[in-house]
């Protein structure tokens, strides 16, 4: 088992600044994948960004390209999601999600409690 635990939401004016943190604990060896994940009210869950544990590979969704980036300390099993230039449509409850992936198995996630993001003037 994976424990996720998110923290650094909050209410930012638009074209502001906010740095989300995601520590780790538990079964960390098993974790081949990071990310960060969004859900607006009433939209569907939205991958935001991925970063390989091994390798640092990352990826975006195209709406935070060169806005976003996501990074990682393996020593203290934490992610980081550092976001700029934030836009009202980034409102959302962000969550973070460690991902073990299994040769013909289903991937395995875990998911933390979430941490809310509000932009607004």
């Amino acid at each position: 088992q994976v424990q996720l635990v998110e923290s650094g939401g909050g209410l930012v004016q638009p074209g502001g600044s906010l740095r989300l943190t995601c520590v780790a604990s538990g079964s960390i060896f098993s974790i081949d994948v990071m990310g960060w994940y969004r859900q607006a009210p009433g939209k569907q869950r939205e991958m935001v960004a991925t970063i390989f544990t091994s390798g640092g590979g990352t990826t975006y969704a195209d709406s935070v390209k060169g806005r976003f980036t996501i990074s990682r300390d393996n020593i203290k099993n934490t992610v980081y999601l550092q976001m700029n230039s934030l836009k009202p449509e980034d409102t959302a409850v962000y969550h973070c999600n460690a991902a073990t992936i299994r040769i013909a198995e289903p991937t395995i996630h875990y998911w933390g409690q979430g941490t809310q993001v509000t932009v607004s003037s």
